[in-house]
């Protein structure tokens, strides 16, 4: 279990004394004898809000998905260690399966080996008992498919909604521009395909379709009609974007931002309920379309990754080996972050390699398999759904016809180097801009934050035609390779002289920029600082809110220019060495669009530092296998260039801004510590607090979990000798005693407490003892005190550790939480310990 801490809670950071343990924080209390305080915090709490990534949290609120496994866990199950064994099962009061035991707290971590443990014990029982009869063989049969049906329903689900998502957004995104006067449920494009009186140089224009200048004043020329056009995208705007927020803040403050700091941080182990609940699925879905139809600098690839996991949980609580398995849900959490890149994309294989490479924290390979079949099945679903009306996944898709030569690897990784710098200047701006909002007024009118960034980017956006569209449709843009029918500024070519247009369009050569040309290329560069500045304030507000298409359209946009220059420079000096021998004149030697998915590689991959996914990905989106070596370069250039820079990536920056308990498994260890350093207690503060094996009484053991706040306490055979027996969670205590007074005639705050096999002597007029010895988990992990602290980061990281003890010669020392090695490393790294704010 990790430590919570949030700086609200005032009421408890008093008295914090014995670190060593680690601490659960709960808004109730935890009074003698009663279990209540653990999930009915008071309502007159004022201090039970915590900021968590720009979300509110609001403990007094129920959540809507149950502690895991409420139906009851056998208080005999307690399993851990390194062999997996649990404790031997005793017969005892506790032998009826307690509701609660077992589980975990909010803001708390899982126990991989337990759970990993439990899961064993539950498949070994089903598979002896199929041998038995032949509904047990078809139970064991039915438990073996479950998982396959599962990512079954995730991918439909999920593929269902992305669809639905995609038509919802690009209509919404054209009503900021006009309506279509056959229906009103029709986007622009959809509204002009029956129309007879398009043409190809006017392909966007129809009767049927109306601007709002044209609707209200009867033309669509002169100042007055662009006015009113302009005045209606900046309503629709901050209209959009108002119910985005509104809806967030009120019903689901959880479905803001992007919701991939937290899905990693969740998939290694951490507890947030209602991340994945389903009204966050159902706000985060419908703020998703109002965010980016609202024309803000944001994608909605990364939220999908969100919507993805929160379908799996859901669709988690139909089955039981998932429902009351931690460790299990979270490879089909896995699964599901590599179907929400798959539909985001139409990239299924570049989405598992998405989620083994930077989102997954266990990913073995009977998930890798079903996270495939998952976003198989996620893909085929949006393909049946064309949300694009184009029979593809995706809506840039582009094929280029030229190849490239061994001489524009050198632009490529110009490309490569400007990602890399733009991203590490993007994370190093971002997370200053977002510590301002969380540490100022700022972060207070969350509202009022959107709507004036939503507003002056509707104002500054609408004159540039390249910010005026959406981020897909400009790297669409971006990424088209000209023909002869394009009539698009950025084909604004000048036609050579003494050649007809047929032979010109269809040889597609390099010709001489025009004047629209440069009237684009000055606009694209404007559409780039803009996009530079807003997206480093847009990211973070809360709002749903991606960053994969926005990074991309910045890369796009400098690939473009990029590819412009080179295609001029070998039309201008096709005689020079540099391009002599392999573009002749008339020859289509250069391909803008191929430098824009370049650029957007870099610079997507500079900012999230990835690399094999990313370039399957772009690879999926483009369907070229020729064009996998300048990604290659490209990519790999930006990542090398950034780590440079900075380490973190934007979503690791994001963990650390928000104080998550992960351990990073990139990161390595450098320091030469030992256990002993980093173990709690140190030598001024007061002794660890312990359970000893006999000898205590129900009220002395009351009194040690009252008067403090870790989420267990090892028991040793005597203070004395503090010889090590084992761990009890404070959670399993609590339940355990409640329920034994509840059922138990006798019981009170005299009876003697043993974590004993046998029954300890008492008196004949003493009070019946309480054996708790089933909940003790026998096997802890130890560590001695001389073992070398990148060993122990290493166990915490490969088993998902919670705490680890440590011994010397067979005597309990101390505890070391992942909290402590968080803090250890950020106090070696010269940041700040106490920003760790979870336990």
């Amino acid at each position: 279990m990790f430590e919570f801490w949030a700086s609200s809670y005032r009421k408890y950071t008093a008295g914090d004394t014995n670190r060593g343990l680690q601490r659960m924080e709960n808004a109730g209390d935890y009074r003698s004898g009663s279990f209540d305080g653990l999930h009915h915090p008071s309502d007159d709490d004022d201090d039970d809000m915590v900021d968590i990534a720009g979300a509110t949290l609001d403990f007094s609120s129920t959540d809507d998905d149950p502690p895991l496994n409420s139906a009851g866990y056998e208080a005999s199950s307690r399993a851990g260690g390194m062999n997996g064994n649990g404790p031997s099962k005793l017969v005892d009061p506790l032998d009826d399966p307690l509701p609660g035991l077992g589980t975990y707290e909010d803001f708390n971590t899982i126990d991989w080996v337990r759970e990993k443990s439990k899961d064993r014990d539950r498949h070994r029982e089903i598979t002896n008992k199929s041998r038995q009869s032949t509904v047990a063989l078809l139970h064991s049969v039915s438990d073996a498919f479950s998982g396959w049906l599962l990512m079954l329903l995730v991918g439909l689900m999920s593929g269902a909604l992305a669809g639905g998502i995609d038509i919802a957004a690009h209509w919404l995104t054209d009503m900021k521009d006009g309506v279509c006067l056959v229906g009103f449920w029709f986007n622009h494009e959809h509204c002009c395909w029956t129309s007879n009186e398009t043409t190809f140089q006017e392909r966007d224009s129809c009767p049927q379709w109306q601007s709002w200048g044209e609707l209200i004043t009867g033309t669509s020329e002169g100042a007055f009609a662009y006015i009113v056009s302009y005045l209606m995208y900046i309503f629709w705007a901050l209209l959009f974007s108002f119910l985005a927020v509104i809806l967030v803040r009120a019903f689901a403050p959880y479905a803001c931002g992007s919701g991939i700091p937290e899905i990693k941080t969740i998939l290694s182990g951490f507890i947030i309920r209602g991340y994945l609940g389903k009204w966050t699925l159902i706000i985060k879905t419908i703020t998703l379309v109002l965010a980016v139809s609202s024309g803000l600098s944001l994608g909605k690839e990364g939220p999908l990754v969100h919507v993805a996991c929160c379908c799996a949980n859901i669709l988690c609580h139909l089955f039981t080996k998932y429902r009351k398995n931690e460790a299990k849900r979270r490879e089909v959490l896995s699964a599901a972050a590599a179907v929400g890149v798959s539909v985001a994309f139409g990239a299924p294989i570049g989405g598992v390699l998405f989620s083994l490479e930077e989102v997954s924290y266990y990913f073995p390979l009977k998930t890798l398999w079903r996270s495939f079949f998952a976003a198989l099945v996620a893909a085929f679903t949006l393909r049946s759904i064309n949300p694009f009306g184009n029979s593809r996944l995706v809506l840039f898709y582009v094929e280029f016809h030229a190849p490239w030569h061994l001489m524009e690897l050198v632009p490529f990784i110009l490309l490569g180097i400007f990602g890399g710098i733009w991203g590490a200047l993007f994370i190093r701006a971002n997370i200053a801009w977002c510590r301002r909002r969380k540490t100022t007024r700022l972060g207070h009118y969350p509202v009022t934050e959107v709507l004036v960034v939503a507003g002056l980017t509707a104002v500054v956006a609408y004159p540039n035609s390249y910010t005026r569209m959406s981020g897909a449709e400009l790297i669409s843009e971006l990424f088209n390779d000209c023909s002869l029918l394009d009539s698009s500024q950025l084909c604004g070519y000048k036609q050579p002289p003494n050649t007809s247009d047929s032979s010109v369009g269809n040889s597609l050569a390099d010709r001489a920029a025009g004047e629209g040309l440069y009237t684009a290329l000055w606009q694209l560069a404007l559409a780039l600082v803009f996009k530079m500045m807003v997206t480093v304030i847009t990211f973070g507000m809360k709002v749903p809110s991606g960053l994969f298409i926005p990074s991309m359209a910045v890369g796009a946009i400098a690939g473009r220019l990029l590819g412009v220059a080179m295609e001029q420079l070998a039309f201008y000096n096709h005689d020079s060495f540099l391009f002599k021998g392999w573009c002749s004149a008339g020859a289509d030697c250069i391909t803008p669009g191929l430098y824009a998915m370049v650029g957007a590689a870099a610079c997507l991959g500079g900012v999230t530092r990835m690399t094999v996914s990313l370039v399957v990905i772009m690879f999926e989106l483009t369907g070229g296998l020729e064009y996998i070596v300048p990604l290659m370069a490209a990519t790999m250039t930006s990542k090398w260039v950034a780590d440079a820079l900075g380490r973190e990536g934007i979503y690791e920056a994001h963990i650390r801004l928000n104080g998550y308990p992960f351990l990073e498994p990139k990161e390595e260890f450098q320091h030469s510590s030992l256990a002993v350093d980093v173990m709690r207690p140190r030598r001024s503060d007061p002794a660890l607090a312990v359970l000893t094996q006999e000898g205590m009484t129900v009220g002395e053991v009351e009194a040690l979990v009252e008067s403090t706040r870790y989420s267990g306490f090892p028991v040793v055979v005597s203070q004395e000798s503090q010889r090590l027996v084992g761990f009890v969670l404070r959670r399993d205590l609590l339940i355990s005693i409640d329920n034994a007074r509840k059922v138990i005639e006798g019981v009170v705050s005299a009876s003697q407490v043993a974590f004993t096999e046998h029954t300890p002597p008492h008196a004949a007029d003493a009070p019946p003892p309480l054996r708790l010895r089933s909940i003790v988990d026998l096997s802890p992990f130890t560590v001695t005190d001389h073992t070398p602290m990148d060993i122990t980061v290493d166990i915490f990281r490969k088993l998902g550790l919670r705490q680890c003890l440590v011994t010397h010669n067979g005597r309990l020392l101390g505890i070391i939480t992942k909290k402590d090695i968080l803090k250890h490393m950020a106090h070696m790294a010269n940041r700040d310990p106490d920003s760790i704010l979870f336990n």
